[in-house]
């Protein structure tokens, strides 16, 4: 994991010829696993995510289905676009429905990300033992940070890098499927209808990454 954090700055710190014809992919439907970590190594959560690309909707449930003792216990349901999200506790069948603040999406890239480079992560000269990705950057003008975005040529998110003041973080994929494999995971739960809008408190930055801080 360490290695894929040196991976991702190297390629962000490296010199690199940008090209203007490159515009931003958007990824397909997936089921797979997320992995989020710290710059200092502390694993955050693990755990089981559903995206809809369309509708750009992101259920992630860690601990239940990837426990680690260091990883918090979180039940999101992300509806980007429409601005919300539900904080779901499924086993005493309550929820939060609140303001998302910031729409940050670790499994897309922003349309007005940058390409930076392609690199190869792994042996280029060796058949099979290479992955080429492309990276995309951007600011985060709210967290006054950037974020570094590395998918493959298939547009598959592998990772991305969020550099802040506060909390720099990776969010990193694995045993990615392309299909939704449960689309009711992607529905709100039946407990949660009607759920009003909850107030945040004043200084509260409501997004998915802040909940991992």
């Amino acid at each position: 994991m360490y290695a894929a954090v040196v991976l991702v700055v190297f390629a962000c710190l490296t010199d690199t010829i940008h090209a203007d014809h490159h515009q931003p992919c958007h990824p397909p439907n997936m089921t797979g696993v997320m992995t989020v970590i710290t710059m200092k190594g502390e694993i955050k959560a693990v755990g089981a995510f559903t995206y809809d690309s369309m509708g750009k909707k992101l259920r992630f449930r860690s601990n239940d289905s990837h426990p680690t003792n260091t990883s918090v216990g979180l039940d999101l349901l992300m509806f980007f676009e429409q601005g919300v999200f539900y904080e779901i506790d499924s086993k005493n069948q309550t929820c939060e429905k609140k303001k998302l603040d910031m729409d940050l999406n670790p499994l897309d890239i922003p349309d007005d990300a940058k390409f930076h480079s392609t690199i190869t992560a792994g042996s280029r000269s060796i058949e099979g033992e290479g992955l080429k990705v492309n990276i995309w950057t951007g600011s985060i003008p709210n967290m006054k940070g950037y974020y570094s975005v590395s998918v493959t040529m298939g547009c598959l998110p592998v990772s991305v890098l969020y550099f802040s003041e506060s909390a720099p973080m990776l969010f990193s994929n694995m045993e990615v499927d392309l299909e939704i494999k449960d689309p009711d995971l992607l529905l709100v739960p039946s407990f949660c209808l009607g759920q009003p809008l909850e107030e945040s408190p004043e200084g509260t930055v409501n997004s998915f990454i802040h909940e991992f801080m």
